[in-house]
This record gives structure tokens, C-alpha cells and sequence, in this order.
């Protein structure tokens, strides 16, 4: 999950996991995947895309270093931001944005091309409306409109006796550059909030596969299928939105799986109107019929027991377990007092206690030579099953505990300078076990939390 969660982020940098209900189970070489959908919040502070303008607006906005242009006004003048530009959430999709200015302007009086000159420094704030909307296609586009300004301190020039307000002149002015800093505004978002090549990037961190567990080779391999997006919502100090994932997530044992081929282009991504608050992500762990008999070989393979205390011994000299007509089947061969192959089989479930894989609802079927008597047969029939009942399973303690720690520090990182992840496992235990035709599947649940920020980018 490392590299899918960084994608979350990049994509627009706006999430939070949650689930579908419904199970889709899809045979992929033998094994099932499930099919499920993982959300995320997203909080992007508006300090963050102040930074951005901020950055791309340098602290000389504007001059005009000309008395004789704009019918020879005799007017020169110099526009500086005398502070970072803030931002603040609207209630319709929208930003304000305050732009704090410093002005010097310098005046020429007089006639017939005799002038004297007196310069100011003045101070005032421009508003701006900045509509904001999130295309389905990764792209991001506003439409800026001008909301005046204020006076700070309004610019009068000084000849001594004659002071000369040049208020109505510099507004004049003031208005052209604003309704040009809108359109400056509209082009550097456009430029800079374009999300496509990131939601690429992202999209192909899920094609390398990722160990949970380098003790158990443990491999977790998320192939995305879509992107949901719930809307905008603007506050006063930052933006909001979640995003959704539709994933087939799998869970393999042994030998890294085949990466998931990587992708030069994204789909437009779908619109929704809300996304659940937490996740179930589903994921499966397919243990093959082999890695069941290597299990059960190490508990029973060798082992003697007594029919009658000690004066009827059995020994189990071979073991296998496969799949049939939908149960696990135990094969045991035995020598001793009893020279033949024991068959038992049970339906395999989740002890939640034990934490394993055992079987229930088992039943028995002995193939064997030696003519038993009933009561033998009865006896012999309790001591096996007894035993397979109470010794064999698939062990998962060890799998889950390091699943949830490997989660839990993928959760808690920051992969990108500024891209903070904060999440938590609340639970991670096998739901349901599934029989395919190569081996067991189980079906393992994770509920937890997770939340994405975006600060110091």
C-alpha cells in the first residue's frame, strides 16, 4: 500500500479510504481477487496554494515608466506586493484572494512642456473572486474577477501649498492592472494546477507489488480499475474533498508476482457526491495446497500414537492435503496396527481464538486391508480426527501482526516533501476462506483510517 497511497496524493491531493459492501471475486491463475474500493480525506490548506501565487507573482507587479504614454499624463508609477497574497475559502467553490500593494507614483504639472514633478507612495488592497473547478480530466480551471480595492493610504502629492489629489487618476489605472492581474492569475493556475501527468505517476506506483513481510514473503500487489472524486468543499482556511480507488487487491505468498503493466495515459476520473469516512480495504492471502501439506508434514509427518496404551501403535508415514467437491481433504498413510490411508475432510474456517485456518464439520473415511473390528475402527477414527481437529491449522498470527505493523508504517509517512499520510488499523483478521482449485484463499479484512495532508509542498 505505500506506493498507492502516495498516488492518492498526488492526484489532486484531496482523500480518504472507505469500502464497497459487495465482494467481487475474480480467478486470476487459480486464485481469486477481490474487488474493493479505497477512499481517502484530503485536506489542502489554502496557505498552500497561496504559496504557489506567491511564488509565481514577483514583488514588482506592475510600472510604467513613461510620462508621455497614455496621452502624455505626465504620470509615472510602480506597483510593489508589500505582503504575501492570502486566500480564503467562499461558500460557493470559490477563493477570495487579497492582494496587499505599495505604490509609488510620480506626477508632472504644468504647460507648454514645462513641468514640475512630485512623486508619492501610497498604500491599498485589491479583491479578486476566483472561481474554482476540478475537471473529471485532471485539470483545474478558474475564472478570476476583479472585486476592487480599498485605500490604505490614499496618494496625494505635496508642492508645499498645493497638495494635488491623484486619487481618480491612479484608480484609473488601478482597475486596467487589476482586471490584467485576473487574467495572470487564471493563467498561472491553469499551468500549475494541472493534474495529469501526476495522476500517471501515480497510477503506475501500484504496478510494482510490495512485501508485507520479508520473514513470510509476503507480497501485496493493488492493480487500480478507477478513480471516484467527491466535490470540492471550500472552508474558510482550506479545501476538502475525498477520493476513491476501485482496486483488485491481492496477497501472495513465495516468489514476487508479476508487475502490472505501466501506463502512458489516465482516464477522466468520476464524479460522486460522497465517499464513506473510513475503509474496509479487502485483500486476499492464497496459501497453495503445497504450502498446506508442507504445514501439515512438519506437525503429524513421523508421529506415533497409541490405540490401546501403548500396545497398539500407529505411525503417519505420508500426508498431503488438497481440495474436493468443495472441502479440504486430509490424505494420511499409516502403518502399524492400522496399515492404510485415513481420508478426512472438513470445511476450512477462520478461528478467531486460535488464530488459524482449521477445519470443520469433518468427516472420515479409512481405506485400509486389515480387517478391523468395529470398535477398533471407532477408536481409531476418534484418535486421528481428535488429533487433526486439535493440531493442524494454518497458522495466521504471525501474517497478521506483521500485515498490520507493515500497514501501519505505511500509513504514517511523508513519501513527498509536504505530503503527509496519518492513518491507523483499527482491525486486520481473515473474514472468509474461499476453496479454488490451486489452494485456499482467505479473504482478509482491514478496517482503518487514513488521512492525507498537504503542507510545506
Amino acid at each position: 500500500m505505500r506506493k498507492f497511497l502516495t498516488l492518492l496524493l498526488l492526484t489532486f491531493t484531496l482523500s480518504l479510504f472507505s469500502q464497497q459492501n459487495t465482494i467481487s471475486v475474480t480467478e486470476v491463475s487459480g486464485f481469486p481477487r477481490i474487488k474493493s474500493s479505497v477512499t481517502m480525506p484530503v485536506n489542502i490548506p489554502l496557505s498552500e496554494i497561496g504559496n504557489l501565487i506567491n511564488a509565481s507573482v514577483q514583488n514588482l507587479i506592475f510600472q510604467d515608466n513613461s510620462y508621455t504614454d497614455n496621452n502624455n499624463d505626465q504620470f509615472k508609477v510602480k506597483v510593489w506586493k508589500t505582503r504575501p497574497i492570502r486566500l480564503v475559502g467562499g461558500t460557493k467553490q470559490n477563493l477570495l484572494i487579497e492582494v496587499p500593494l505599495k505604490i509609488w507614483a510620480e506626477k508632472g504639472i504644468g504647460t507648454l512642456g514645462i513641468y514640475s514633478y512630485q512623486n508619492t507612495m501610497f498604500e491599498t488592497v485589491m479583491y479578486f473572486n476566483t472561481q474554482l473547478t476540478f475537471n473529471n480530466n485532471w485539470t483545474v480551471t478558474t475564472k478570476t474577477s476583479p472585486m476592487g480595492f480599498k485605500w490604505v493610504l490614499k496618494p496625494v502629492l505635496d508642492y508645499g501649498k498645493i497638495k494635488v489629489p491623484i486619487t481618480s487618476l491612479v484608480e484609473t489605472s488601478l482597475r486596467q492592472q487589476q482586471a490584467d492581474f485576473s487574467k495572470t492569475i487564471d493563467e498561472m493556475m491553469r499551468s500549475q494546477l494541472n493534474f495529469q501527468k501526476y495522476a500517471v505517476m501515480a497510477w503506475n506506483q501500484f504496478a510494482e507489488p510490495f512485501n508485507i513481510s520479508e520473514e513470510f514473503s509476503t507480497w501485496l500487489k493493488i492493480t487500480p480499475l478507477s478513480i471516484n472524486i467527491s466535490p470540492l468543499v471550500f472552508y474558510g482556511n482550506q479545501i476538502e474533498a475525498n477520493i476513491g480507488i476501485d482496486t483488485f487487491s491481492e496477497t501472495f505468498t513465495g516468489n514476487k508476482p508479476v508487475s502490472t503493466p505501466l501506463i502512458k495515459t489516465i482516464a477522466n476520473f468520476n464524479s460522486v457526491q460522497a465517499l464513506p469516512q473510513k475503509f474496509l480495504l479487502q485483500t486476499t492471502a492464497n496459501i497453495p495446497f503445497t504450502e498446506a501439506t508442507k504445514i501439515a508434514e512438519t506437525m503429524f509427518l513421523g508421529k506415533e500414537f497409541d490405540l490401546r496404551e501403548g500396545k497398539s501403535k500407529i505411525k503417519i508415514t505420508s500426508i498431503k492435503v488438497y481440495g474436493e467437491d468443495g472441502r479440504v481433504m486430509i490424505e494420511a498413510k499409516t502403518e502399524g496396527m492400522v496399515n492404510g490411508i485415513s481420508y478426512i475432510s472438513g470445511i476450512p474456517v477462520y478461528d478467531e481464538q486460535k488464530r488459524k485456518i482449521v477445519l470443520t464439520d469433518t468427516k472420515f473415511k479409512l481405506k485400509t486391508k486389515n480387517v478391523l473390528h468395529k470398535t477398533a475402527t471407532l477408536l481409531f477414527q476418534g484418535k486421528i480426527v481428535k488429533m487433526i481437529e486439535e493440531e493442524y491449522g494454518i497458522p495466521t498470527a504471525d501474517l497478521e501482526d506483521a500485515s498490520r505493523k507493515s500497514i501501519e508504517e505505511t500509513f504514517n509517512k511523508e513519501y513527498y516533501k509536504g505530503l503527509k499520510m496519518q492513518g491507523k488499523v483499527f482491525d486486520l483478521k481473515p473474514s472468509q476462506i474461499i476453496l479454488n482449485p490451486s489452494g485456499i484463499t482467505a479473504i482478509i479484512d482491514t478496517e482503518a483510517q487514513l488521512k492525507l495532508q498537504v503542507q510545506g509542498m
